[in-house]
């Protein structure tokens, strides 16, 4: 399967579409399980995360390995990972759903922020939450979680295939994060999903127009009439759509 990058113009088309309107194109083409579950911004972003996948994989830790002393190996896999994630890139943390531990705190978060990724996501919690709140950078999880990584998490594969709640992720992968959670583009169907995606999301502001003036949605939602198509034709010269 071949995959061409994800190019400029899509990247920012995907800064403004949802992540609805994202798992409904995907959906046209079978795709049903692209929304990862029950993660949640931390902060408020201007704009959509958008970022290729960097993965890191968690496994059960086991108390005869996994201590603070472990942290001081420059290979520790979750400090590694954090230095090797490429800029422009979403590094994605399979926490097993377990945020009873947290997957990560605000240092790490802020050196992710500093060497230029895109954002973080996990399906467990992070530490320092007021704090990574406060950063101008992506980060979506489960919930806060105060404990260290080591006393539930032993950080393993890097950038390798992972699950992140329920969704498989794979390297290169797109991500795309929004206020309400964190969707999940297959790296090959990236750019015809941004740009379906940006031709959705006009549509729907039309119909959301048309809506608050009183219309019915019968015939305009979906657009089963013709004067339908007409009226957004003139619609999208009006308001250079």
């Amino acid at each position: 399967m071949t995959t061409e990058a994800l190019t400029a113009q899509n990247r920012e088309c995907l800064r403004h579409v949802s992540t609805a309107t994202l798992t409904t194109a995907l959906f046209k083409r079978g795709f049903r399980n692209v929304f990862v579950q029950n993660v949640h911004p931390i902060g408020i972003y201007a704009e959509n995360m958008v970022g290729e996948a960097f993965t890191l994989r968690y496994i059960p830790s086991r108390e005869d390995l996994d201590t603070l002393e472990g942290f001081r190996d420059p290979a520790h896999p979750q400090r590694k990972a954090v230095e090797d994630c490429p800029p422009g890139h979403v590094m994605v943390i399979d926490s097993r759903k377990d945020a009873r531990a947290a997957s990560a705190g605000s240092i790490l978060v802020s050196r992710l922020m500093k060497r230029g990724a895109a954002g973080i996501v996990t399906d467990g919690g992070f530490r320092d939450t007021p704090t990574i709140a406060g950063l101008p950078f992506a980060a979506y999880h489960s919930r806060p979680s105060a404990p260290t990584n080591l006393t539930l998490h032993r950080a393993t594969d890097i950038n390798q295939p992972i699950g992140c709640g329920d969704v498989p992720v794979f390297p290169g992968d797109i991500i795309v994060g929004d206020g309400e959670g964190v969707a999940v583009i297959p790296a090959h169907l990236a750019n015809e999903i941004a740009q379906e995606a940006h031709e959705m999301t006009a549509f729907e502001d039309f119909v959301e127009a048309e809506v608050l003036k009183g219309e019915t949605i019968v015939g305009l939602y979906p657009a089963t009439k013709e004067e339908t198509h007409a009226k957004f034709k003139a619609w999208r010269q009006a308001n250079n759509r």
